[in-house]
């Protein structure tokens, strides 16, 4: 069960992370949108696990890869937005988040449109 203290942490991961990728998009010359879907955040509040779901999905892996290699950088960015609220800056873990293609995926089994054997 999540604390408080994990919940408004998660939360302002969250958001602050939403609006570093947004800007980034907005600079960027390609149209590409990540949206943080999810936070979790571990008891100690040291490891924050941000969950990612990345459009079009042929640029969620060179993205991923981009995220992965400046995971210090954006360590530091959440680190100065938390300074104050937070002892410990916690480690960061990306992950792709594919819950909506799951979804998608599930849609089309059920309109018979897959590769279904069994309809």
């Amino acid at each position: 069960m999540e604390s408080n203290r994990q919940r408004k942490v998660a939360q302002i991961i969250q958001e602050d992370f939403a609006e570093l990728f947004r800007k980034q998009a907005a600079e960027s010359k390609q149209s590409i949108l990540v949206s943080v879907s999810d936070v979790k955040v571990s008891a100690d509040l040291g490891i924050a696990k941000i969950y990612l779901s990345i459009f079009p999905q042929e640029f969620r892996a060179p993205v991923m890869k981009e995220i992965e290699e400046n995971k210090a950088q954006y360590r530091n960015f959440i680190g100065q937005k938390m300074a104050k609220q937070v002892r410990v800056i916690p480690q960061l873990n990306f992950y792709l988040d594919t819950a909506l293609d799951d979804v998608e995926k599930l849609e089309r089994e059920l309109r018979g449109e897959g590769d279904n054997p069994v309809l």
